[in-house]
C-alpha cells in the first residue's frame, strides 16, 4: 500500500499523497491488479483488447471502450463517457487481462454499448477535477446539516464529484425507506449543480470509509476484499465461538467478514467427527458430551449423575462406543478409555537466541533483604568477638567504666 509518493519523507517521516488512492503511479490504490502481460508482446497478427479498467473514486472501477486506439498505459487519466457531460478517472488495466476481469465481474466484452473514453485528460480537466475533489468535504458538512434539519433518518457517509463538476453522487445509508424529494430540491439550490442519491449498505460504507478492525489492521474491505459473502451465526457455531454480538460483529455493525476465513477448514474437519449431542450408553450410566476440540480429535464426556467430573475420549474411541452401541451392547465405563489418554504433555523448545527459559517470568522473584544480610553478618560478627574475649562478654563497656572512675578520683583529690 505505498507508492513513491506516499512512502517517507525527510527523516522517515511518512509523507502521505493524501489523494485517497489516486496516485499517479498506482502503486497504494485499492485492489489493484498486476499485469503479468504488460511485458509480452502479442502474437503476429493479433490486435490488442480494446477496452480498459479505470477507477474513480475509492473502489469504484468501470470498463470503457477504447475506440480512438489511444496508447494508454497504466496510470494515465482519461476523460470517459457519462450520463452526461463526461467523468474523469484514472487507467488501471489495459490488455488481455482486462477481458478476464470483465468475465469474472460479468460484463460482456462484446456489448457496442459499452461507455467509450473520449481523450486523454488535458490539464485543464485534471485542474478542475481537482477543484470538484477539493469541494466534496465541504458539501457532505453542508448535506448533513440540511438532512438533520429536515429530520430524515438517514446517514450522509460520502460525496463524489462528477470530472467536469456538473453532477455529485451521495452515498447514504439508511434503515428504512426515506422521502429525500426535499432534501434534493435544497441540495440543488444551495450547491448549483445535479445531485444523485444513491443508497449503500453498511458494509460498503466501511468499505469507503476504512478504519482499523479488532486484530489491529485495516479493514479487509478497504483494502483487498473484492466481494461481501453473507456471514451467518453457524460459522461462529461451527468455529466453536461465543455467539457475542458484541465480539463477533464489526465496524459495520454487521458480522465480521474473517467468520468465513476458516469456515471451509472446520467443515472439512468435522465431516467424520462425532455431533456435540452424542450420548454414550455404559453399564455405569448414560454420558453426555461437554466440550471438543476438533483439531486435537478429542471429546469430553460426563456422566448424568456427575456432570462435574469429566472424562477425556478421542474421537476414534467414541466411534468404537457409538458402533456398540447400535448393536446394544454397553461398554464397562468410559475410565477404561480415558487411562489411555492420559499423557503429560512436556514443553519442549530450542533456545536458539540463547535466553533463558521460556517461563522465566511466570514465578515471581522473591524480593531482596539487604537488612537481613547486613543483620546476620553483624550478628555473626558479635558471636566471634565473644568466643575471643572468654569470659568477659563486653570488654569495651568495662573499659569505660575504669576511665569514669579515675575521671571522679581526679576531681575529689
Amino acid at each position: 500500500m505505498g507508492c513513491s509518493s506516499c512512502s517517507t519523507g525527510k527523516d522517515g517521516q511518512p509523507r502521505g499523497c493524501k489523494n485517497n488512492g489516486t496516485c499517479g503511479t498506482d502503486g497504494c490504490n485499492k485492489l489493484t491488479v498486476f499485469d503479468w502481460l504488460s511485458n509480452m508482446s502479442l502474437p503476429n497478427g493479433e490486435k490488442p483488447f480494446d477496452c480498459v479498467e479505470v477507477r474513480f473514486k475509492n473502489s469504484r472501477k468501470e470498463f470503457f471502450r477504447n475506440t480512438e486506439n489511444l496508447t494508454l498505459s497504466i496510470g494515465d487519466i482519461v476523460a470517459t463517457q457519462a450520463s452526461s457531460g463526461h467523468d474523469v478517472g484514472m487507467v488501471t488495466l489495459t490488455g488481455e487481462l482486462v477481458k478476464v476481469q470483465m468475465k469474472r465481474k460479468k460484463v460482456d466484452y462484446k456489448d457496442k454499448d459499452l461507455p467509450k473514453i473520449h481523450r486523454k485528460a488535458t490539464q485543464n480537466d485534471i485542474d478542475k477535477w481537482q477543484k470538484c475533489r477539493d469541494r466534496e468535504e465541504e458539501i457532505k458538512k453542508r448535506a448533513r446539516e440540511i438532512a438533520i434539519i429536515l429530520k430524515l433518518q438517514m446517514k450522509i457517509s460520502d460525496v463524489e464529484f462528477q470530472g467536469d463538476g456538473s453532477k455529485a453522487t451521495f452515498y447514504y445509508t439508511a434503515e428504512d425507506r426515506v422521502d429525500f424529494r426535499q432534501l434534493i430540491k435544497d441540495m440543488a439550490k444551495a450547491f448549483g449543480i445535479r445531485i444523485e442519491m444513491r443508497q449503500i449498505g453498511y458494509r460498503q460504507e466501511a468499505q469507503r470509509l476504512g478504519g482499523i478492525g479488532s486484530c489491529g489492521r485495516e479493514l479487509c474491505c478497504s483494502t483487498w476484499l473484492t466481494d461481501f459473502r453473507s456471514v451467518s451465526t453457524s460459522a461462529a457455531r461451527y468455529q466453536q465461538l461465543s455467539l457475542n454480538p458484541q465480539k463477533l460483529a464489526g465496524q459495520c455493525g454487521k458480522l465480521k467478514c474473517c467468520l468465513n476465513y476458516e469456515l471451509d477448514m472446520y467443515l472439512e474437519a468435522l465431516k467424520d467427527f462425532p455431533s456435540q449431542d452424542t450420548k454414550l450408553f455404559t453399564e455405569k450410566g448414560l454420558a453426555f458430551c461437554q466440550k471438543t476440540d476438533i483439531f486435537k480429535g478429542m471429546l469430553w464426556f460426563s456422566y448424568k449423575e456427575d456432570p462435574s467430573s469429566w472424562h477425556t475420549l478421542t474421537k476414534e474411541q467414541v466411534q468404537e462406543i457409538l458402533e456398540k452401541n447400535k448393536k446394544k451392547e454397553k461398554v464397562a465405563s468410559l475410565e477404561e478409555y480415558t487411562v489411555d489418554n492420559f499423557v503429560k504433555e512436556e514443553k519442549v523448545f530450542e533456545n536458539v537466541v540463547g535466553q533463558d527459559s521460556l517461563t522465566r517470568f511466570d514465578k515471581p522473584k522473591r524480593p531482596r533483604n539487604r537488612n537481613r544480610k547486613r543483620n546476620k553478618a553483624k550478628s555473626n560478627s558479635g558471636k566471634n568477638k565473644n568466643s575471643n574475649s572468654g569470659n568477659n562478654p563486653n570488654p569495651q563497656k568495662k573499659r569505660g567504666r575504669r576511665n569514669n572512675n579515675q575521671k571522679r578520683q581526679q576531681k575529689n583529690g
